[in-house]
Parts: C-alpha cells; structure tokens; sequence
C-alpha cells in the first residue's frame, strides 16, 4: 500500500502540534496536544529514519556509475535495500488499529475443567508461573481470590495485574491449557490428560460499564474454608448476581463484607467489559464462556507435555522444549510468537 501521503499527514499533525505548544496552550487544550504529540513521537522517529533511508538510497544508486565508488555504493545498497522494508513494515505494524485496552490493567482468572485433582493441581501451578511472569516484568500482582483444594490444587484463582502494557501482553493467553504427565498419585506410571481454562479480561473502570444497582441481587455468607470448615464467624463473603447476564461473582477472600464486594464488583465489571468488547469484535468470541471454551479435552490452544518437556502453542505451531523455564514464568518467547502472528495477519488484512 502507498504510505507516503499518510505519513506525509502524520508529519504535518506533529508539526502542527510543537507549534502549538510552542505558542503557550494552558489548562486542558496544553495536556490533550502533549499526550498526542508524545503519541506520534515514535512514529514520527521511524519516518524521519525512513527518510533519511531513502535519500541514503538515492545517493547510493548515483554513485555506481563511478567505477571508484561503485563497489562502496553496491554495499551501501545492499545494507539500505534490508533497512528501508524493514522500517516500513515497523511504520505499518504502528499505523495498524490499536486495541483500546492493550494499555489497560488485566484480570486473571484460572480454574480447573477436566481431569479432577490433577486439573487442580495444575491450576495451582498456572497461577504461579503468570505470578512470577508478572514480577519478571516488574508488573503489580494481586490476588483477589484464592480457592485452595485439600491436596494444594486450585479450585479458582483470580489476580488483578496491573502495569505497562498487561492486557496486551497477557490477551492471547485465553482459552484451554492442556497438560499431559503422570501425576503424583498414579501408580502405574500413565500419562494424564488433564485441562484448566484461563481467561484474561482488561480491567474496566466505572465509567467503562454501567451497572444498576436493581439489576444486583447481592447475597451474603459465612465464609467457608475446605470440607467446609467455618473459616469466619461473620457473614462476610459475599455472592453478587447479575441479572441481566446472569454472571455471578462471589468472593470470600478479605474478612472485610466492604473489600469482598469492592472485589466482586471489579471482578463483574472486568466481565462485562469483556462481553461488550466481545460483542463489539466479530472476530472474538461472543461472550466470555466462548473465550475460554468448556475445557474439555480436545479443546485447547496450549499444550504442556511434562515427559518430552515440551510446550505446544496450537495456534501458530509453536514448540518449545523448555517447559520447566515456562512453568519457571519465561513466557515470553510464546507471547512474541503470538504477537508477531497477530501482526502480520493484521497486515495482510489491511
């Protein structure tokens, strides 16, 4: 596609706005230019690198008829003909549509589906793997919920992680994660095939989602801990249904009625956030029970085979044999792969 009149635009706004601020803008106009202006910046950067790439180029295709120069000019062609489709594909990835909530906070939510403990006990380690990818990335994790089975697996887990650029990093990781190995409790040494569901929801704020209070029906309970032991004398745990989508939240973590709730409202709006978005993109799923699927076996978009030490992306046909650095939170090579993926297709789109 021919670039040149859009970034010859995009030049002009960025000129328009330094003149501008230039001339003294105060008050609300003054931070609306700044943060566009710091916006473009970065674009703005690779086009003048463009520019420059190509006046480099013209010059060099001028030197070649001088039989001193032509072997300099050949190389320095060479070296600009990768560099300049190099730049390019950068300023077009950049040009691409932005997705309003990659900036945005993400709410974590995993849970077992098929495979009993085993599925649990992966769970746990799920959690834990997006915990210390989170800390690796200096990222803020904290946990809203923790449901722990008697044998240490998770029965729900949910995390608010908040920091540059989580929901955009952390979106592709929706959908079933299947693991295969033989677990602890097996006697005669048979693999299992066991699956936990991940759903990773940008974080709204109030002014995202507009929630009626008619339209809550909010319980309140005795918090209750494994076997359903009384963990808390006070009717503190809180269950929050929303009756026009039927999502029900319910949240006992905090000794505090107040916190459960603030939790649970955040936990709710995050989810119809998402079904909006979900309703507003064909491309996704059209709720949140389709983004994560039903865990069932045959459903999944991630494989961690522990005998092979292996982890398989299905999406994009990616392995890698380093599974116990995966586990460990080194996830980036596979969110890298899925971005890079999603980008090209992007392009090719457009």
């Amino acid at each position: 596609m021919t670039l040149d009149p859009k970034l010859d635009r995009i030049e002009a706004r960025a000129d328009e706005l330094r003149a501008a601020l230039a001339q003294g803008l105060g008050g609300e106009a003054f931070g609306q230019a700044s943060k566009e202006l710091a916006e473009l910046a970065p674009l703005v950067a690779r086009i003048n690198d463009l520019r420059v790439a190509e006046q480099a180029r013209a010059e060099a295709a001028s030197l070649r008829a001088d039989p001193e120069l032509a072997p300099l000019a050949e190389a320095e062609l060479a070296a600009l003909d990768a560099r300049i489709p190099a730049l390019m594909r950068e300023i077009q990835i950049a040009l691409l549509p932005r997705d309003d909530a990659d900036e945005r906070a993400a709410i974590l939510e995993i849970r077992p589906a098929a495979g009993g403990d085993e599925a649990a006990l992966f769970a746990a380690e799920l959690f834990t793997t997006y915990q210390r990818y989170a800390e690796g990335r200096g990222w803020r994790f904290d946990i809203l919920d923790y449901a722990a089975t008697e044998l240490g697996g998770l029965r729900e887990g949910i995390a608010e992680i908040t920091g540059r650029s989580v929901f955009a990093r952390l979106k592709y990781d929706s959908g079933v994660h299947r693991v295969q190995r033989v677990p602890a409790t097996e006697n005669q040494g048979r693999i299992h095939t066991s699956t936990v569901t991940v759903a990773v929801l940008p974080e709204a704020e109030e002014v995202d989602v507009a929630i009626n209070e008619s339209d809550l029906r909010i319980d309140v309970y005795r918090a209750s801990g494994a076997g359903g032991q009384h963990v808390n004398k006070t009717e503190s745990a809180v269950r929050i249904t929303h009756l026009p989508s039927g999502i029900v939240v319910t949240m006992q973590d905090e000794k505090s009625q107040h916190k459960n709730r603030a939790k649970a409202m955040k936990i709710l709006r995050a989810r119809l956030y998402e079904q909006q978005r979900a309703r507003a993109h064909a491309t996704r799923a059209a709720d949140r029970r389709a983004q994560v699927g039903t865990g069932d076996r045959s459903e999944r978009i991630r494989t961690y085979n522990f005998p092979q030490g292996r982890v398989t992306d299905h999406r994009i046909n990616l392995t890698l044999h380093k599974i116990d650095r995966i586990m460990a939170g080194e996830l980036d090579d596979i969110i890298d792969a899925l971005a890079a993926e999603d980008q090209a297709a992007r392009l090719a789109e457009a």
